[in-house]
Order: C-alpha cells, then sequence, then structure tokens
C-alpha cells in the first residue's frame, strides 16, 4: 500500500508543478488583468450547483456569468444536505456580507450524486487504506457513513428540497430562493421552483 501511494503521490508532485510553472507565466504576463474585479457579486446573486466538470464553462456561459458577477458555490450534487453545514454557512455569508439578493440552487440531467452507491465507497475506504476500525469509529460517534454519503433518485426533487431548506431557514432573511436544473450537454436551464412567487 505504502508503494502505491508514493507512486500516486509522485504524479501528483509533477501535476502541481505543471500548475505552478503555468502560473508563473500567468502572473509575469500580467494575463490576470481581465479578470480584475471586487469580491461583491455585481449580479448580486449566489449560485449554489454541482461540481460537475461539464458545467466548470457551460453554466456561466449560458448564463451570461462573467468574472465578478456572481458567487458561486460548489459541491457534490449542488444540494444542500443539512440546515447548519458549510454550503448553508457559504450562502449566508454571501447574503449578509457580500451583497447577495437571490439564490439561484442548479443541478443537473445525468447527476453522479443521483446514482451514487454508499455502500461500494465504503468499500473504496478500506481498498485505500482507510482502516476498518476507523470507519466504526465515526459510525459508533453517530455518523452513519451510509446515510451521509448517499445521493438522489430526481435531481427535480433534490432541487426543490434544497430551496425548501434555505428558504425555510431562520437565518436567512426573505429573498428570493431559486431552483434550477440545467442539461450538462446544451446548457439549456429549466427552472423548478421559481422564488419571486413566495
Amino acid at each position: 500500500m505504502q508503494q502505491t501511494y508514493g507512486r500516486e503521490q509522485h504524479v501528483q508532485q509533477r501535476l502541481l508543478d505543471e500548475i505552478i510553472g503555468f502560473n508563473r507565466s500567468f502572473v509575469e504576463q500580467s494575463k490576470f488583468e481581465p479578470y480584475l474585479t471586487s469580491k461583491f457579486p455585481d449580479k448580486k446573486f449566489v449560485i449554489l450547483t454541482c461540481m460537475d466538470t461539464r458545467l466548470i464553462e457551460l453554466l456561466p456561459a449560458s448564463m451570461n456569468i462573467k468574472n465578478g458577477d456572481v458567487k458561486m458555490i460548489k459541491s457534490a450534487g449542488g444540494v444542500v444536505s443539512t440546515a447548519f453545514g458549510g454550503i448553508m454557512r457559504s450562502i449566508i455569508v454571501a447574503i449578509y456580507e457580500l451583497g447577495a439578493e437571490e439564490v439561484l440552487v442548479i443541478g443537473h440531467h445525468d447527476c453522479g450524486m443521483s446514482n451514487i452507491n454508499p455502500h461500494q465507497i465504503k468499500s473504496k475506504f478500506l481498498e485505500r487504506g482507510i482502516p476498518e476500525d476507523t470507519l466504526q469509529i465515526l459510525e459508533n460517534s453517530g455518523l452513519h457513513i451510509e446515510h451521509w454519503l448517499r445521493g438522489f433518485s430526481d435531481v427535480t426533487e433534490a432541487i426543490k428540497s434544497s430551496v425548501s431548506l434555505i428558504r425555510h431557514h431562520p437565518l436567512v432573511p426573505k429573498i428570493p430562493i431559486h431552483g434550477l436544473v440545467i442539461d450538462p450537454k446544451t446548457g439549456k436551464l429549466d427552472v423548478v421552483d421559481e422564488g419571486y412567487r413566495n
């Protein structure tokens, strides 16, 4: 196991070297200048969406969003799973400290979280060297790992559930909270919950 980890670490080091090398020339050639903006979103809204690789450029392009326009939060599935976790904290900070006046929760079709298998992930923990007793300690301390890792079967319902959680959160003011689903191939957006009506 140690030998495999060493090989992975070597590959990661080479990737990091490549990134830092590119970054050095990016800064030296002032390629950052077109991206200069403030930390406050010009369009005054925050987006919670999935970390899917297909959305990195497609989502902003499909919404006419440029650097500086919005606050963007990404997570697996683009959903809020708990009322007082890091995702919800980020939304609240965006509202109260960074001037966001609306929230858009955007899921997507063909999401990996819609067919995730928590049992298989637990097996992969063990394959990658996480001790069985570590998993048992976590379970004994109240974390039901498979429940924590579970995804959803219907992206529309998952988005509506997140919108409802945000909208009824005790620390979120009365602002529009919207739910949308994007097609990761075409960029087409469908509104599944419009926040102006609530």
